[in-house]
């Protein structure tokens, strides 16, 4: 993968163990550091109205692959596959952004957990972005971006970032648990091109949805069309614990490329949450799939938390971005740069 405003994949040669600093790091911080710019006083009356990343709301091609119905999940059977020499991997970030008149930052900790024999094994992936509006602050930079639209733009960088880290990290052959969804608004399509890449090195990305307002299901199943308020609470109501629905395949009507397999799994008497992946890799690995979310549902018991019921290697991930987000202290960055932090930013994120 390779674009405009990224590098090539093999210049991040990341394996675990290791935490690797995105090329442009330093020098951002340097330049940041160096920001010293007069000027002229103005009035800038601009709101920004951001739309929210989220999955489309009318999904029109939403169709089960089978009859509407509860499928128990068997834990033995997905300890079997976790210690039978199955190679698990698991992704999920930690986002440090700081507020400025100056400018947005941005400092990301993307992390990946191996499931090893006897300890997880981490390798993480740090990144630190300045985005602003000035054209004068940008002036003979090399780092810091201008952007009309910070919040895009920075999720235009974390996707690439996340994909680029990923695939020059996870061997072949390997489950790989990633935190959040494959597919919610234009963005979030960019993991897409890379499930043929995937499939092709034998791993099988499988993404999860804890928090959704998303009725891809209620709104396309006559039945339950304006019962519900969201798939989460009818599946909430339709499941036993230790249970999952059947699986539902969605296509984008615009974009046939844009197009998942899903299901909801309830592992506790709790909110249940969405197991997802593209329809190439359902369809390359279909005879696994039933014993994936077996495993899937071994690994949230083993979290054994119903305060946090997630696959136990994502809560692992999720653990390393955060402590390793720690090491970079952004707001001395800042304070020392003589950046000046917005009023929200002084009274909640410093």
């Amino acid at each position: 993968m390779e674009t405009e405003d990224s590098f090539p994949i093999e210049d991040l040669q990341c394996d675990f163990n290791k935490i690797v600093l995105h090329p442009g790091f330093r020098g951002t911080i340097e330049e940041i550091g160096k920001m010293n710019v007069s000027l002229p006083e103005f009035f800038d009356r601009t709101r920004l109205n951001y739309s929210d990343f989220i999955f489309p709301q009318n999904a029109e091609l939403v169709t089960p692959l089978s009859e509407i119905s509860r499928v128990s999940l068997d834990a033995e059977a997905g300890s079997g596959a976790v210690h039978n020499g199955l190679t698990i991997i698991a992704y999920d970030e930690s986002v440090n952004r700081f507020d400025s008149l100056e400018g947005v930052a941005y400092c990301t900790s993307h992390s990946l957990v191996l499931l090893g024999k006897e300890a997880y094994v981490p390798a993480n992936y740090l990144t630190f972005y300045f985005y602003t509006r000035s054209n004068e602050i940008v002036d003979e930079s090399q780092y810091i971006k201008r952007s009309n639209n910070p919040e895009m733009d920075s999720q235009r960088d974390y996707m690439r970032d996340k994909i680029l880290f990923i695939q020059s990290t996870v061997p072949p052959r390997t489950v790989l648990l990633i935190d959040g969804p494959l597919i919610a608004g234009d963005v979030y399509t960019y993991m897409i091109p890379t499930i043929e890449s995937f499939i092709e090195r034998k791993v099988v990305p499988i993404f999860f949805v804890k928090n959704s307002s998303s009725n891809m299901v209620t709104d396309n199943i006559p039945e339950m069309k304006n019962r519900y308020n969201s798939d989460l609470h009818w599946s909430f109501n339709y499941l036993k614990a230790g249970e999952r629905t059947n699986y539902f395949r969605y296509v984008d009507r615009h974009n046939p490329k844009n197009a998942k397999v899903f299901c909801y799994l309830k592992a506790f008497d709790l909110s249940p949450q969405r197991v997802e992946m593209h329809t190439s890799t359902y369809s390359e690995f279909e005879q696994s799939v039933d014993r994936m979310m077996d495993m899937i549902y071994y690994l949230i018991l083993v979290q054994g938390s119903k305060s946090n019921p997630q696959v136990r290697p994502i809560a692992i991930a999720e653990m390393y971005a955060r402590e390793t987000l720690k090491l970079v202290d952004v707001r001395r960055i800042m304070k020392e740069a003589g950046i000046v932090p917005t009023m929200n930013q002084e009274r909640f994120g410093w």
